[in-house]
């Protein structure tokens, strides 16, 4: 596809419409009632979030191996 800044007004209207047109179609809720389930979520999962836990220095694959000295 083309770059945006490459595209005519109406082509970019066009790429709008078809994205509403999507969007549309997506099931809404209420913040106030999702909110509160992606909290419990979250809460819920805390005990396994490496994030909020810490990743244990053997299991890190981004540890660096040995270390330098400086005399």
């Amino acid at each position: 596809g083309k770059m945006a800044q490459d595209m005519t007004e109406k082509e970019l209207l066009k790429m709008e419409l078809d994205q509403l047109k999507k969007e549309v179609k997506n099931e809404r809720q209420m913040v106030s009632k999702t909110g509160k389930e992606i909290k419990e979520y979250i809460e819920s999962m805390s005990g396994e979030d490496p994030l909020l836990k810490g990743i244990p220095e053997d299991k890190n694959p981004f540890k660096e191996k040995g270390g330098c000295t400086i005399s």
